[in-house]
């Protein structure tokens, strides 16, 4: 009992120690990681992050206790089910989760496995003989005789993803040598500074997340003017359009100030601005204007002296 006592304080105090440590932690799925796969994970992870094991209730208690003091590793234990472990971290979370899911090993199907992704049997010639032609059959693989071998003649979609797969799909496959799942460490769920979320959301880039923002943005403010509630996106826009109520009133009325001067003046004297606009737009081109005017009048003077002759 001494013993046991001694290993559960020594696994919370670790537990607790790493805890404090990191402040991210990625909440691993270990199903069929195989031994070795753990210890070339680990090795990837070296100076990037810690990995630990236990037992699922062992893992909860130690959480349990460390809720009286931080409350936010709550948001921890409903994640803790099935075969988990944990990842620490304080490097980018993108970088330490592609090392973790990047350890993956082919695997052959096995029978009364849960296949993760759909098996298909590619066309083409097995190499096997004839005589094999009723196992084919009994699965309802499309063949043919071929140099005196076995072709499937189509491809095959063998086992959905979802489904077990059965003893004669698990014994067809590998005679086709054919190892169609990959099994490595999957990420759950990521803790980050108090947070959950899915690792999808370390996908999401600056500019979604800005997109996304600024169309929240503008849909508050749309919201606030239409219920004339005003709300911090809204206030400019009151503004604005406060501002153009004021100068629609001075325009209809003698109140007036210096800024709006101008304004009033364009609207009773439109000519003046009008006939500024062009020797403005000339001014702004420099004289290029005025060259093509030029050479036009010098070309058709050369034209006139030309064909001077014939109507004399």
């Amino acid at each position: 009992m001494g013993g046991k006592s001694a290993n559960k304080a020594g696994y919370f105090d670790k537990l607790k120690g790493l805890l404090e440590e990191y402040k991210s932690i990625f909440i691993v799925e270990i199903d069929n990681v195989s031994s070795q796969q753990m210890h070339e994970i680990r090795h990837a992870l070296r100076g990037k992050g810690v990995v630990l094991m236990g037992k699922n209730t062992m893992v909860r208690r130690a959480l349990k206790t460390f809720v009286l003091d931080t409350p936010e590793y709550e948001k921890l234990l409903p994640h803790v089910k099935g075969n988990v472990g944990f990842v620490f971290t304080n490097k980018d979370l993108k970088e330490v989760r592609d090392l973790v899911l990047s350890n993956r090993v082919a695997a052959p199907a096995r029978a009364g496995a849960l296949a993760p992704v759909d098996v298909w049997v590619p066309a083409g010639n097995t190499g096997m003989e004839p005589g094999k032609t009723s196992f084919f059959q009994a699965l309802q693989v499309p063949t043919k005789i071929a140099r005196g071998t076995i072709e499937i003649t189509t491809d095959l979609k063998l086992v959905s993803a979802g489904t077990k797969v059965g003893p004669s799909e698990a014994t067809l496959l590998n005679m086709l040598n054919i190892s169609p799942f990959t099994y490595g460490m999957g990420i759950a769920q990521v803790y980050d500074q108090g947070q959950t979320f899915p690792a999808e959301i370390l996908d999401i880039g600056e500019e979604q997340l800005l997109g996304v923002l600024s169309t929240a943005i503008t849909t508050i403010a749309t919201i606030s003017l239409a219920l004339n509630f005003p709300t911090l996106p809204s206030v400019m826009h009151s503004v604005v359009n406060s501002y153009k109520n004021v100068l629609a009133v001075a325009i209809e009325t003698e109140y007036s100030w210096p800024e709006i001067e101008e304004l009033k003046d364009r609207i009773a004297n439109p000519d003046a601005y009008a006939s500024a606009a062009p020797v403005a737009a000339a001014a702004a081109t420099g004289g290029d204007a005025a060259k093509p005017a030029e050479e036009a009048k010098e070309e058709s003077e050369e034209e006139d002296e030309g064909f001077g002759g014939l109507f004399d």
